[in-house]
């Protein structure tokens, strides 16, 4: 597989294949690289992104004094090794595991360390464990869009079941379903990849139902983990139960005037997502959620359980982002007592899910100062 070519990207970030990370072969864009010896800024993406996701904060990062790197994560875009099937190697896609992708990639640029490791969506999960299990490595942690509420508790044999909130969500007068379980499922990746509106034209409107620019994101505290709350959210998140994601967004597909209008997601710069996922699909980002979901590989996470991350840490997200809220009490466990060292939680006006590209130079600037002060 070539790495992405240059004219799709920024002046002064290049693309390259490392091969032989944890047995993958690992597409990575960076900026920066020029000169030796700079401090490493690892960018991790999430669903459904790519090392492209970060195009805005790379330039600005090697422009301040950094070797920004941000890889195609595994089940990515132009990183090759992992297993496509749904029926193939779940276990891979484990967040221990990932972590050790991450490592790999700052190894293999000559970096025994990373000055700090930045995770968005999906991605904010990857850092969170990195920063958790190895804070001699990531030095410093950056979390968007997505808090961290710490590892699962060890299981306690008196504590009570806890209620079938899928059953509970189906229940509802008006029929629901999650959209991380629904993820989980074996359509799921069809459903998308092969859209009727089309793949293009699909993750237009997933990107803008998301937005800032979707004007009925308003987002909310949640008052618990209960089906009536969680049908509250917009159908991204809790979707009707009979709907598959690619029929929930169309409703919501921008006009084209709208999509003329558009700065922060351009056709052509939407037409790199589009072009990369006809090719790969979403099944690699959608083991994901099914590690999550599944509950498989808790017990390893669980041996950190009560562990806390102690490097200085920030959180960035848009003011109009529901992922904030998606799990309740989250956002005030990260800050109350899963991240000792949360220095500062911002939300940005004018973002929604997608902050690094919705809001590039507040999140640039919040970024280099937090790199800087610490």
């Amino acid at each position: 597989m070539d790495p992405l070519p240059p004219y799709q990207l920024p002046v002064g970030v290049r693309a390259r294949i490392l091969p032989g990370i944890n047995g993958l072969d690992m597409h990575v864009l960076e900026a920066g690289h020029e000169t030796p010896g700079r401090p490493a800024v690892l960018l991790l993406h999430g669903f459904p992104e790519l090392a492209y996701s970060w195009r805005k904060v790379l330039p600005a990062l090697a422009e301040a004094g950094y070797h920004a790197i941000a890889p195609d994560q595994r089940g990515y875009g132009r990183t090759t090794g992992w297993d496509a099937a749904y029926d193939g190697d779940l276990a891979s896609f484990r967040f221990l595991n990932l972590v050790r992708d991450a490592m790999g990639v700052a190894a293999a640029l000559g970096h025994d360390a990373v000055h700090a490791v930045v995770g968005h969506d999906f991605g904010a999960t990857v850092a969170a464990y990195a920063a958790l299990v190895r804070p001699d490595f990531f030095k410093r942690m950056v979390l968007m869009s997505a808090p961290f509420a710490g590892p699962p508790p060890l299981p306690a044999g008196s504590r009570p079941k806890a209620p079938d909130i899928h059953a509970a969500l189906a229940s509802l007068p008006r029929p629901r379903k999650h959209y991380q379980w629904y993820y989980s499922t074996r359509p799921a990746n069809d459903d998308m990849w092969k859209a009727p509106q089309g793949l293009h034209a699909f993750l237009r409107a997933y990107y803008h139902h998301k937005s800032a620019d979707w004007k009925a994101n308003q987002p909310f505290e949640l008052a618990g983990w209960t089906a009536e709350e969680l049908a509250r959210m917009p159908t991204y998140y809790i979707m009707d139960r009979n709907e598959d994601m690619a029929a929930t967004v169309a409703r919501e597909m921008p006009s084209q005037a709208e999509i003329d209008a558009n700065r922060w997601l351009t056709e052509r710069e939407l037409a790199v997502y589009s072009t990369e996922y006809a090719r790969t699909g979403f099944q690699g980002g959608l083991q994901w959620y099914r590690v999550r979901t599944s509950g498989r590989f808790n017990g390893e996470l669980e041996l950190f359980s009560g562990r806390t991350v102690d490097v200085p840490s920030t959180f960035i997200a848009g003011r109009s982002d529901w992922g904030i809220h998606q799990s309740p009490g989250a956002i005030d466990r990260m800050r109350g007592t899963a991240c000792t060292a949360m220095k500062e939680i911002h939300l940005l006006d004018g973002a929604g899910h997608w902050v690094q590209q919705e809001q590039p130079d507040a999140v640039n600037r919040l970024l280099l100062r937090f790199l800087a002060s610490t």
